[in-house]
């Protein structure tokens, strides 16, 4: 480890975002104590694939506990930490509509529990993922961090826009520095399988029937998930209380999306389409001005480069990855 390394707790070290994350401070020269409590959100296989990548690794820690549990949490705090970046979270629209409980568990009293411990051991720094799910459907495109969060369309949403709330409270009662982060449609090599850029390869590649919800003309903000880490690091300086976008500034309609999947691949989808979900949104589009004054950031990977990397991970891990479920 270099003589300026410092200590970091990261939450969901096992998840898409959070690993890579890790990857990045590991790289630097950074001791990672790391957690995740390895759920069955979606199949844990590709968790476990992530967290091989670190094991082993100088300066790596893992703990597999819930930050739901206080207690055993509690015990990760002997001393405080240069920061704690919280990427533990229960993410997905619609699966949020049919178990909203274990949402706010997670995304609510699992960030107060953290907050608390950051209070009680004197860790100063928090850095808070949340979501463009916040702005539902009624902010004008590209969605500034200024614009309107009071009208959530779904329990996921209604949940990180609470956890950003609490974290803004014990900025203003503790003086804890926070920044906000909200993810735009985050997709890569071994990423969440609800996903759809994930759904697309994998049903594509296979011959299967892919589900497109509406008409497809919904467009996302697809952002490379290298770019999110680098941001997530970047995040790490003192900004006092801020929210700041992540994403790529370029969105795409889902229509546009399948039609890539099908070129970089050579294969045709076959799609069904299903109505509009509620709590979808019909656009998502990242203004990310703040992005670049506050953190010097900007995304560096086009979706093409992008895909193209999700479809070669796919491709060397065919063997497992074609098992997994993806509805």
């Amino acid at each position: 480890m270099t003589t300026d390394a410092q200590h970091y707790l990261v939450t969901g070290a096992a998840g898409f975002i959070g690993s890579r994350v890790v990857e990045l401070l590991l790289e630097e020269g950074h001791a990672v104590t790391a957690v995740d409590n390895l759920n069955d959100a979606y199949d844990v296989r590709l968790k476990r694939w992530r967290l091989d990548l670190l094991t082993g690794r100088e300066g790596f820690h893992f703990h597999e506990l819930d930050i739901e549990d206080l207690g055993a949490t509690r015990r990760l705090f002997n001393t405080p930490y240069t920061a704690v970046i919280n990427l533990a979270a229960r993410a997905g629209v619609r699966q949020s509509v049919t178990n909203p409980w274990v949402y706010f568990q997670t995304n609510v009293l699992g960030v107060l529990n953290l907050l608390e411990l950051c209070r009680e051991s004197g860790t100063q720094k928090f850095v808070l993922s949340s979501t463009s799910s916040v702005y539902g459907d009624t902010a004008q495109v590209p969605f500034r961090e200024d614009a309107a969060t009071d009208a959530p369309l779904s329990p996921y949403a209604a949940s990180k826009k609470s956890a950003e709330a609490l974290a803004y409270t014990y900025h203003h009662l503790h003086g804890i520095d926070v920044s906000v982060l909200r993810y735009f449609t985050v997709y890569g090599p071994a990423g969440r399988p609800d996903m759809s850029l994930f759904r697309f390869v994998q049903r594509i590649t296979e011959g299967r029937t892919i589900t497109v919800y509406g008409d497809g003309r919904q467009s996302r903000d697809f952002t490379f998930v290298d770019d999110i880490a680098r941001g997530t690091v970047a995040a790490l300086r003192p900004l006092g209380f801020e929210v700041v976008n992540l994403g790529s500034d370029s969105p795409v309609t889902v229509n546009e999306a399948v039609s890539l999947v099908e070129e970089l691949t050579e294969q045709t989808a076959k799609v069904n389409h299903e109505p509009m979900h509620p709590a979808d949104v019909g656009a998502t589009w990242a203004d990310i001005t703040k992005a670049g004054s506050l953190l010097e950031w900007r995304p560096e990977t086009g979706l093409r480069d992008g895909v193209m990397r999700l479809i070669d991970w796919y491709r060397s891990n065919r063997e497992w990855a074609r098992e997994i479920e993806t509805d």
